[in-house]
């Protein structure tokens, strides 16, 4: 049996970020064309993202690999992140 990310602690949803946080990719749940489409602008298992902005509604900014990207909020909640503390 494969544990799902809602089991592993300290994972959370890129969804639920506050703004300025940074965060790791540690997994990205949805189908084969969405998952090949965030891999290419650089969410890969292991990048740092951090969070420009996130209203609680709407798209949500993100920096990823030195570049910002808008995602829609039903993206951000397949998107599986470690927060990191803050320095």
């Amino acid at each position: 049996m494969t544990r799902t990310p809602e089991a592993q602690p300290g994972l959370t949803l890129l969804s639920s970020v506050p703004a300025a946080a940074r965060a790791v990719m540690r997994e990205v749940r949805g189908g084969r064309g969405f998952t090949a489409r965030v891999v290419a602008l650089g969410f890969t298992p292991g990048a740092e993202v951090t969070v420009i902005q996130n209203f609680g509604r709407g798209p949500i900014l993100v920096e990823v690999r030195q570049s910002r990207v808008a995602l829609g909020r039903g993206e951000a909640l397949k998107m599986w992140v470690e927060v990191l503390p803050e320095a």
